[in-house]
């Protein structure tokens, strides 16, 4: 058990980390498609913002302690911050990509944990969050061709 805290946690911080990137492109995007790409990023932080209660939620019914802090969060995402400077659309989605994959990958590995555990709940929580990534990624990659 104590392993599969610890990648929820991670995911946790994952999850923070990649809710302030997807914030920062959201005030910072340029473009001819402003207007609808800033509402949708506006859709997805909001998402991510639902994801973050309920992932620390989870760790406290699983008995554990969530991470909290800005500091816990960067020692411990694979995600990586955004700059405080203008971007393209095509720049944000290359990596939101690039960060739901990674995020996907995480999912599926605690859902495995989960499962060889026995700890169902968790895996069928993680099975909505691999549905999730999996259709956001198939419509992203869908835009970008």
């Amino acid at each position: 058990m104590e392993n599969m805290i610890k990648c929820l946690n991670e995911f946790l911080s994952d999850l923070n980390v990649f809710y302030r990137k997807v914030q920062n492109y959201h005030w910072n995007i340029i473009g001819k498609d402003f207007f609808v790409i800033h509402e949708k990023l506006e859709e997805y932080y909001d998402k991510i913002n639902e994801q973050i209660d309920e992932i620390a939620e989870h760790i406290l019914i699983l008995g554990n302690e969530p991470l909290g802090t800005m500091k816990d969060y960067l020692a411990n995402t694979c995600i990586e911050e955004a700059k405080n400077e203008k971007i393209k659309d095509c720049d944000v989605f290359t990596n939101i990509i690039k960060d739901l994959e990674k995020l996907l990958q995480k999912v599926t590995k605690i859902k495995e944990e989960a499962d060889n555990q026995k700890q169902y709940a968790t895996s069928s929580l993680m099975d909505e969050y691999i549905n999730d990534y999996s259709k956001k990624l198939w419509m992203l990659k869908q835009m970008r061709q």
